[in-house]
């Protein structure tokens, strides 16, 4: 286990963080866990579509990122999940109450702070989804985020 709270790792709050715990993280990688709960995105039996898979891969990347500020004593900072080259769900859904486990591994990494990870989703008994996941992290998000006044 690692030794800060998830919710410190991720620029996410309240039911917002799918992820529960990660249980093992070094310079190139992650391991995270979730339980499958009822949320703003759940379908009506509690749930998540497909495509939420993705989002838990990205959550496990941010997770990623922040145990790497935390251990070099910096901030943790917002990174920007800008798409995937391949993301391939196996499920019809995430079932309510499953257990998953979540790797990402780091493929791409440059100095303006894009980076490409393989990422896998899985159950007990089989891989969920897979996904190359495409995201940025800027030195300053803040920029990112400004909108310019309109005319």
């Amino acid at each position: 286990m690692i030794p800060w709270p998830v919710a410190s790792l991720l620029p996410h709050a309240g039911n917002m963080i799918l992820i529960d715990t990660v249980s093992h993280y070094d310079a190139d990688s992650l391991t995270a866990h979730a339980v499958i709960r009822p949320g703003p995105y759940s379908l009506a039996d509690g749930s998540l579509p497909p495509w939420l898979g993705m989002e838990l891969m990205a959550q496990a990347v941010g997770a990623w990122a922040g145990c790497q500020a935390r251990q070099a004593n910096e901030a943790v900072k917002l990174g920007f999940l800008l798409g995937t080259r391949r993301y391939e769900c196996h499920a019809a859904s995430l079932p309510a109450g499953a257990a998953v486990t979540i790797h990402v591994r780091r493929g791409l990494i440059d100095a303006s702070g894009m980076s490409v990870f393989e990422c896998e989703l899985r159950d007990p008994t089989r891989l969920l989804a897979e996904a190359r996941l495409n995201v940025y992290q800027p030195s300053d998000p803040q920029t990112f985020m400004q909108e310019e006044a309109p005319q």
